[in-house]
């Protein structure tokens, strides 16, 4: 069945990928996923401690309805391979004045901390903040993030609609705009500015209407047994029993062409022929030139540039010692501006949040080791990004000192990965972690959708709609899954119907079927 299936190469092996791999092979495709690293998980990676793999990349899981539908679709159930554990703390959190806040998974739990942290004016204007995400989550959620090529013509229809999302939108106030107004203290702002590092902006230049990301965390946020990673392997390990092959190790130096039409994918160990290829890459490697020349016109610039956030991350296992630490743990900095002023002019911040996830915050004893990442902000390749690995060090455990946190061991320089690191390892992206930077009211019209304007090239991950983490990487997946399937069908049912951007046309190049050997 597979010999006459048609053939489909998914470049990259992130969250995206695989789930795009698990999807199309459901449906009877001949998928060949390869992937430059030697694990699947792209961003969602791990790297090797003393106490256990440390997850090195997302560690927030929330949404996890998109997630069970992805098993759903397939037939399976996602109780059944992964065992997810509800936080009742979501996320706890420090300033240096001393206060301590705890958001809470029960909203009631909730306002009450922030009363008794900051007072109960303060916990009345979080009622009304957490209402007002609440409505443009609910509201935006379908017209934009389930939907594979939204518009702005049908969101104007929504907002039509319901004329009040207009003023929830705040369509031109920034995102720290709108939470100066929103509260009066000014650390509840702070603490919820930070959301928009959660899709690799600035709060001084995001759209107000990224307060959403709120609301998507306060539907819940889940913890994996056996960490993050575990996610990638089991979504692999899915796809493989359907039939998908995996190549590790495994470089796509080109992706090619003929007829204007994709034929498949360049590696060191040879051709590899394709009906489909999916990229599940930064979007800006092919815009620069990086899978050769023929699909640098596949995305227009615009949808890759300017660049999002990166980060300084470090991954260890240590015995921690001071404060009570919760799963997720965020030390906020002295003056929020001062970051943003600094990534903006593309310099390491030298007062900035830091954020903290305890991998195995509860199973274990508090004075055995344990498994840390702790996350501080980056502009996208730093102007001197050598020079930066030892201050940066510095700054940041002695910047945890301060809140009274240290580590035994201190980590050393091998536990610390920077932009110019993340760069090395996803090519063409600048280090950037989120794709395209998300500052603009209509930024998230600008990211490439699933299909490209090269025919038979696809996109999917984190750089393309609906944009970055994992549940929108998951939901990029579904999109580019469902438009390969209907356009393959479309192209069979009608083989010589030219048609736009990625959709096929005239006939299907056909090939021998080719296995790289693993490793190749």
């Amino acid at each position: 069945m597979k010999g006459s299936a048609q053939k489909v190469v998914i470049v990259g092996a992130g969250i995206g990928g695989l789930a795009a791999a698990l999807r199309l092979s459901h449906q009877g495709c001949d998928v060949t996923v390869l992937d430059m690293h030697d694990q699947p998980g792209g961003k969602m990676r791990t790297v090797p401690s003393k106490a256990g793999p440390v997850d090195a990349g997302p560690t927030v899981l929330t949404m996890r309805h998109v997630v069970a539908a992805l098993f759903s679709d397939v037939g399976e159930n996602l109780d059944d391979h992964l065992t997810l554990t509800p936080l009742q703390t979501l996320a706890r959190h420090y300033w240096d004045d001393g206060t301590r806040l705890d958001l809470m998974a029960d909203a009631e739990a909730c306002h009450a901390n922030i009363a008794d942290a900051f007072g109960a004016k303060a916990a009345a204007q979080f009622t009304k903040f957490s209402a007002r995400a609440k409505r443009l989550f609910d509201n935006f959620d379908v017209p934009m993030m389930q939907t594979a090529e939204p518009n702005q013509r049908a969101m104007t229809r929504t907002v039509l609609h319901k004329p009040g999302l207009i003023r929830d939108m705040a369509p031109h106030r920034t995102l720290a705009g709108l939470l100066s107004t929103s509260f009066s203290d000014l650390r509840l702002a702070q603490l919820f500015g930070r959301y928009a590092t959660y899709v690799g902006g600035s709060p001084y230049a995001a759209p107000a209407i990224l307060s959403l990301i709120w609301q998507a965390e306060a539907q819940g946020v889940w913890t994996v047994k056996g960490g993050m990673h575990r996610v990638a392997t089991t979504i692999a390990a899915l796809a493989a029993a359907r039939g998908a092959q995996f190549h590790y190790n495994t470089k796509a130096t080109r992706i090619t062409r003929q007829g204007g039409k994709v034929t498949g994918v360049e590696t060191a160990g040879g051709h590899v022929p394709a009906d489909v290829v999916l990229f599940n890459g930064d979007p800006r490697a092919l815009t620069t030139g990086l899978l050769g020349v023929g699909p640098k016109e596949a995305v227009p610039q615009t949808a890759t540039e300017p660049r999002s956030l990166s980060a300084y991350v470090h991954a260890f296992a240590a015995v921690p010692k001071g404060i009570d630490l919760a799963h997720h743990t965020v030390f906020f900095g002295h003056t929020p501006k001062a970051e943003f002023a600094s990534l903006a002019k593309g310099e390491m911040p030298t007062d900035a949040t830091l954020y903290l996830c305890a991998q195995d915050h509860g199973a274990v004893a508090p004075d055995a080791v344990q498994r840390f990442e702790i996350i501080m902000n980056a502009p996208p390749i730093p102007r001197d990004p050598e020079k930066e690995k030892g201050p940066c060090q510095t700054l940041i455990f002695a910047r945890l000192k301060q809140f009274g946190l240290t580590f035994d061991p201190q980590p050393g320089s091998e536990a610390l990965t920077t932009p110019h690191g993340f760069d090395a390892m996803f090519p063409g992206s600048s280090g950037s972690l989120y794709g395209r930077s998300p500052h603009g009211l209509t930024a998230a019209f600008k990211r490439p959708m699933a299909r490209t304007q090269m025919p038979g090239l696809y996109l999917c991950g984190g750089g393309a709609h609906p944009g970055a983490g994992v549940p929108m990487a998951v939901l990029s997946a579904r999109h580019a899954a469902a438009a390969i399937m209907t356009d393959l069908a479309s192209h069979l049912t009608s083989p010589q119907t030219a048609t736009r951007g990625g959709m096929l046309t005239g006939s299907a190049i056909a090939g021998p079927k080719r296995s790289l050997s693993s490793g190749s």
